[in-house]
């Protein structure tokens, strides 16, 4: 009689990926497969060990012993792998294969995608994945080798260099009439720990706030179109003919902006080439970055 075949790494990730997300449908859309695949292959990876690996409930699949056992066993070997794709990527000679890049979209169609366009002209050996994120992808998984992120202090597990400050101001449509009672927009709650939501709900009162959007790009599509006002990155503000400033640049808003990696990936050719050609490239558009008022932006109170 033949032996029970040993369980794969894929039997690993597909039970990692169920404890996970708490649903055997949410897992199979990560893992890319549908979810009858998913739910034969779990019978049979519990077939194999003998044991049950999650409890069925109505919620969710909540892990047994065993399935927890086996997710941090999972996570073990997700590490493992991860750390090996770094320390192999980290010994290249030259800057070539896959780069992948994150940024929150308000940074990609007016800064990243022209300053990757110009990265691969100068070494056509590389190429680049660029990952669209409001969250904050894990470097240490190989999610993102290089990060351009915005805040007030990078991650400590993340190395890099500050590129600029961010300055913000309040902003409106430059031809919108305004009085007394003036609707607002704002980033949500959700976004870098409230403290944008705060200050608009300061600034305007909560029945004021009549609209409020996870993302920045999002937020001066709301203000141009005349929504309301509300508080933008300068270099986003001052980029859009049809809006002007409502006053001086807020100080308690600012931030920094960070190009990160992981300590492992910082002397791989290609990732150490793209972040100092993104810093040198960066580097001139600081006044834009830190709130200096365009040419002809006439700051209105």
């Amino acid at each position: 009689m033949l032996a029970k075949d040993p369980l794969a790494w894929d039997d690993f990730r597909l039970v990692k990926a169920i404890a996970d997300r708490g649903a055997l449908t949410h897992a199979a859309a990560h893992l890319g497969i549908n979810h009858s695949t998913a739910f034969r292959r779990l019978q049979q990876i519990e077939a194999v060990l003998g044991t049950a690996l999650f409890e069925r409930h109505r919620t969710g699949y909540v892990p047994t012993q065993a399935g927890e056992a086996m997710t941090a066993a999972a996570a073990r070997m997700e590490a493992d792998v991860a750390g090996f794709g770094r320390a192999v990527a980290g010994r290249a000679q030259t800057p070539a294969g896959l780069l992948r890049i994150t940024a929150a979209a308000g940074f990609v169609a007016e800064l990243l995608v022209p300053l990757v366009g110009r990265f691969l002209v100068r070494h056509p050996a590389v190429r680049a994945d660029l990952v669209v994120a409001e969250e904050a992808l894990n470097l240490s998984r190989r999610d993102a080798d290089v990060a351009l992120r915005a805040g007030l202090e990078p991650p400590p597990n993340l190395v890099g260099r500050r590129l600029s400050g961010i300055a913000w101001a309040v902003y409106g449509r430059a031809d919108r009439p305004r009085g007394p009672a003036e609707s607002w927009v704002g980033l949500s709650d959700s976004v870098a720990g409230g403290r944008f939501a705060r200050f608009v709900r300061a600034r305007a009162g909560a029945d004021r706030v009549v609209l409020q959007l996870n993302t920045v790009m999002g937020l001066r599509e709301a203000i141009a179109a005349g929504i309301g006002v509300g508080p933008l990155p300068c270099y986003a503000g001052d980029a859009d003919p049809s809006l002007c400033r409502l006053g001086g640049v807020e100080a308690e808003l600012g931030a920094d902006l960070w190009l990160l990696t992981h300590p492992d990936l910082r002397h791989a050719p290609r990732v150490r080439a793209f972040m100092d050609f993104a810093a040198e490239a960066i580097a001139g558009m600081r006044p834009a970055f830190e709130g200096y008022a365009a040419p002809g932006k006439e700051t209105q109170s």
